[in-house]
């Protein structure tokens, strides 16, 4: 054959593959498309736009009773919610309003405790889409303690994708995908939007992330019991002996009062059936971002921090 035949083929036999890699939708046209035309749109009124669509967060500090390697430990717990623009495709905040911009509901849950001599930060965040009635867009949980830290990122795309990092032997650096089941994590923000449209009933839900990072459990969708009174939402797992109990104010904003989070803490035969337990502090509207010098420091007594 020919130089010229030759490069004639290869070039045509790399035409073919670069042709079939672009005919498929990118990832992130996709994360659009999927967002924008295969979830039923959701109408909010003027009551709800006043509240959350005020340039404002609403931030609201805790009491926390958490059990830690088979002990209960005195911590603080924080919530913050805050309507914020949001890019579907790259998943991150927008630094500028354009109309590739979609709103979510915000979640910011810190939690900080002491375990003898060292402590544990943790802190789950939430994207929750407003205009669309979807599974939250991106949840991100990390934990910080002296032994080292875990990080953990679900991205909402055509899968639940999952990117892992962690200290520990055994899990290490993994990514994998997930069919899309409730989230634990999202209900929380879509009780404060809807909470008559929190799934009841014998449910697949996909624990929260901090959880799984305490227990080192495998992400997945366990089985679960969830039900809803006027004040309260409870998601009881039937495998996990595990309950999450969320207690709101059964009138708009629904603000969250408190929790109760029971689990086998400790190991071995030693674990014992301990409830965490979060009970409501303060709560104040603020631009928080705007109030970073030190003249306001003053506001985290506000909130008994």
């Amino acid at each position: 054959m020919s130089a010229l035949k030759l490069t004639t083929v290869v070039f045509a036999v790399l035409s073919f593959f670069t042709a079939c890699k672009n005919n498929g939708p990118k990832r992130s046209e996709t994360a659009e498309s999927y967002l924008k035309s295969a979830y039923e749109a959701r109408n909010l009124n003027t009551t709800f736009k006043e509240y959350w669509f005020s340039g404002e967060a609403e931030i609201t500090s805790y009491q926390l009773k958490q059990p830690r390697y088979g002990e209960m430990r005195d911590g603080e717990a924080v919530l913050v919610f805050v309507k914020e623009d949001f890019l579907p495709n790259e998943q991150v905040k927008a630094d500028g309003q354009t109309d590739k911009n979609i709103p979510v509901l915000k979640l910011n849950n810190t939690i900080n405790f002491i375990t003898g001599i060292y402590p544990y930060s943790i802190m789950s965040s939430v994207f929750y889409p407003l205009e669309q009635k979807s599974h939250a867009i991106k949840v991100s949980n990390s934990v910080q303690e002296w032994c080292g830290q875990q990080y953990l990122q679900l991205n909402n795309r055509g899968n639940f994708e999952i990117t892992l990092h962690s200290y520990f032997e055994g899990e290490a650096d993994q990514n994998f995908a997930l069919k899309k089941d409730i989230l634990e994590d999202e209900l929380w923000a879509q009780l404060r939007v809807d909470p008559d449209s929190l799934p009841i009933g014998k449910q697949m839900v996909i624990p929260s992330l901090e959880f799984t990072r305490l227990k080192h459990a495998k992400l997945k969708a366990y089985e679960a019991q969830l039900s809803k009174t006027d004040s309260s939402y409870t998601i009881a797992y039937t495998n996990l002996q595990r309950k999450l109990v969320i207690n709101y104010e059964n009138q708009f904003p629904y603000s969250i009062t408190g929790w109760l989070e029971s689990y086998k803490s400790g190991s071995g035969p030693d674990a014992q059936l301990l409830t965490a337990e979060a009970t409501r502090l303060k709560t104040l509207k603020t631009p928080y971002w705007k109030q970073n010098s030190k003249k306001f420091e003053f506001l985290r007594d506000s909130l008994r921090l």
